[in-house]
């Protein structure tokens, strides 16, 4: 993800601060266990002072030095698994859990930035914190059928709202197991309060738990962003990264699409940000009201023609949940 200077500075701080939170933890951790148990000291200190004198044996061409000093680490580790045990710690109660097991909180894989520095830069970049605390509630865990009729059915299709949904969901899943090895894409279209938002949101926590960077955007966000970029991009450094990060991104999220003011501007943008990210096989979910017709009256015949050949079309359709919710 391109950062500019200030950004980057921001994040390293950060994952210092992470580091450095973790190492008093530590340090605390152990202070409370040698005030409990001062042998333990004792054989670290020990440890330390077998270890300097093996390695100067080792150097001075000792050959038994290492094997020595193997059996005499392995006795005192022996023994401190004896004591902690006594006291009822584990030898992992030294070693806290990292925020990112991956990186170990650095940010970097060998010389690669971690999935985790990649997020923090587009939650960074773009104020991703409001969907992060949506995602809490809005996800697989809490999704209810209970809003969908199954009754209520579709002529076009014969398959009623909760058989509908129930399908949305299957192919969202099924997108979600494929996401690292299958390109694709999901449209979710049809009424207000039927659960397009909703679901998108739940493939979204399900990508970023498992790591992948993913930006949400509502089409006025997503448009402004673009309107930015061409106009302001000689007086604002962060612009062009901003930019940049909408075609990197593992996932992207536009949702309302038809909610902002169509015009040449926004209809030329969508096109390209759909067909560079089509080009670079990186994946999109799309939400509307709008109808399939409307799509292709709005943003032409070219945009709907590489959403209907690239994107799995799920039209959902049933009574307004919120709504629903506000009767119940």
């Amino acid at each position: 993800m391109p950062l500019s200077n200030s950004q980057y500075d921001i994040i390293i701080r950060e994952y210092n601060a992470k580091l450095l939170r973790r190492r008093r933890l530590v340090d605390k951790r152990i202070k409370e266990v040698y005030e409990k148990e001062p042998r333990l000291k004792k054989i670290e200190d020990a440890v330390s002072s077998c270890s300097l004198v093996q390695a100067k044996k080792l150097l001075s061409g000792d050959v038994t030095a290492l094997p020595k000093l193997r059996g005499q680490l392995t006795e005192y580790k022996k023994q401190r698994l004896e004591i902690l045990g006594k006291l009822g710690y584990s030898e992992q109660y030294f070693e806290p859990d990292y925020e990112c097991r991956d990186c170990k909180d650095t940010g970097y894989i060998g010389n690669e930035r971690c999935h985790c520095f990649k997020q923090r830069a587009i939650d960074l970049v773009y104020t991703q914190s409001n969907i992060r605390s949506i995602l809490k509630d809005e996800n697989f865990e809490n999704f209810s059928y209970d809003y969908y009729s199954d009754s209520q059915k579709n002529p076009s299709t014969g398959l009623t709202s909760l058989e509908t949904m129930q399908n949305a969901v299957k192919d969202s899943k099924k997108f979600i197991q494929e996401f690292d090895y299958k390109f694709s894409n999901l449209f979710f279209y049809g009424d207000t309060g039927v659960g397009k938002t909703f679901l998108s949101n739940c493939v979204a926590k399900e990508l970023l738990d498992t790591g992948h960077s993913v930006i949400y955007f509502t089409a006025f966000q997503l448009f402004d962003i673009f309107a930015k970029n061409t106009f302001h991009r000689d007086t604002e450094e962060d612009i062009i990264a901003s930019h940049q990060n909408v075609f990197d991104c593992d996932l992207l999220i536009i949702d309302d699409l038809g909610t902002e003011m169509p015009n040449s501007f926004t209809i030329s943008q969508l096109f390209l940000c759909l067909n560079e990210r089509i080009l670079r096989r990186r994946s999109t979910i799309i939400s509307t009201n709008l109808t399939l017709s409307q799509i292709a009256e709005i943003y032409s015949e070219r945009t709907f023609s590489r959403i209907s050949s690239s994107f799995t079309m799920l039209k959902l359709f049933g009574d307004d949940i919120r709504i629903q919710k506000k009767l119940r």
